[in-house]
C-alpha cells in the first residue's frame, strides 16, 4: 500500500544511522585496544607496570625515650654498652640507666641533653666522639669532667665506663644563716673516706658518698638532672654507686677539671 512504502530520504537516513553506529563500534575497539594493560598477556604480565613502586615495608626508625620497649631499644643498649656508657642490660626496656647513657653519650657528642633518641642522636652513635682521659698513668682512678658533667671510672689509661653526672650549680644558697657560693672544688685529690649507706646533711641526703676532700663527695642520688644542680658534690645515680663503691677504695686517685 502506498502508506507503507518507504521512499528515498527514508533509505538515507537508515544508511546514515548504520554509517555511525560502525564508527562507534571502530571507536569502542580502539578504546579497549589503547587501555590494555596486558594483564592477560603472560609477558606483559611478567614485566610489571613501569610506573607503580612496589611499597615499603621497612619501617622508620622510631624515636626511643623513656618507656620505650622492644627490639630497636635492646640494640640500643648493646651500642651504648659497647661504647662503654654505664647501661649494664640490654632486656628492651628503656629505663632509667638507658636514659643516663643517652644523656652522658648526648653530653659528651656536644648533643641536646634531652634523652630522646632522635635522628640526630642516632646518626651520633654511628659515628661517635670517643672521650679520652686526661691522665693515662698506670692503675685505676676516677675523673671528673666538670664541663661536660660526666665521669670517667679509667683503668691503666682507658676509660672502661662513662656516668652520666650532676655537679655544683653555680648559685647560692643558704646553710647556717651564711650565704655560700655551690661550687665544686677542681684539682687532684684521693677518696679519704666512705660512708656504706645514705647520709643525711644539711644539704640533703648522700648515697654510699666517697669523699675526696672535706665535705665534697662523688655518690649517688635519686636526682642526676643534665645540667649542674648540687651544692658541690658530684652526683651519679644510685645503681652506678651500688656498681662501684666497692671498686673506689680510700686512696683511689679523682682528677677533677673542665675540659
Amino acid at each position: 500500500m502506498a502508506g507503507n512504502r518507504r521512499g528515498p530520504a527514508t533509505t538515507v537516513a537508515s544508511g546514515r544511522r548504520a554509517a555511525v553506529l560502525v564508527a562507534a563500534g571502530l571507536a569502542a575497539v580502539l578504546v579497549l585496544a589503547a587501555c590494555d594493560t596486558g594483564a592477560n598477556d603472560p609477558a606483559k604480565a611478567a614485566q610489571g607496570s613501569p610506573t607503580t613502586a612496589a611499597p615499603s615495608t621497612t619501617a622508620a626508625p622510631a624515636r626511643l625515650r623513656s618507656g620505650s620497649e622492644g627490639a630497636q631499644v635492646k640494640a640500643l643498649q648493646r651500642r651504648l654498652h659497647e661504647l662503654g656508657y654505664q647501661v649494664q642490660e640490654a632486656d628492651g626496656q628503656f629505663g632509667p640507666e638507658t636514659h643516663h647513657s643517652v644523656v652522658a653519650f648526648q653530653k659528651v657528642n656536644g648533643l641536646g641533653r634531652d634523652g630522646v633518641v632522635g635522628p640526630i642522636t642516632r646518626k651520633a652513635l654511628e659515628r661517635p666522639r670517643v672521650p679520652r682521659p686526661r691522665s693515662t698513668k698506670a692503675g685505676f682512678h676516677v675523673e671528673a669532667d666538670l664541663t661536660l658533667q660526666v665521669v670517667y671510672m679509667v683503668s691503666d689509661g682507658k676509660i672502661v665506663e662513662v656516668l652520666d653526672a650532676s655537679s655544683a650549680s653555680g648559685q647560692t644558697y643558704t646553710v647556717d644563716g651564711d650565704v655560700r657560693l655551690a661550687v665544686t672544688p677542681r684539682g687532684s685529690f684521693v677518696i679519704q673516706r666512705k660512708i656504706d649507706a645514705w647520709r643525711r646533711s644539711k644539704l640533703g641526703l648522700l648515697y654510699r658518698p666517697a669523699y675526696f676532700i672535706g665535705g665534697y663527695a662523688l655518690h649517688g642520688a635519686h636526682s642526676v638532672p643534665p645540667f649542674p644542680a648540687s651544692h658541690g658534690c658530684i652526683r651519679i645515680t644510685t645503681t652506678a654507686m651500688d656498681r662501684w663503691f666497692a671498686k673506689l677504695p680510700v686512696g683511689t686517685p679523682m682528677q677533677v677539671y673542665r675540659s
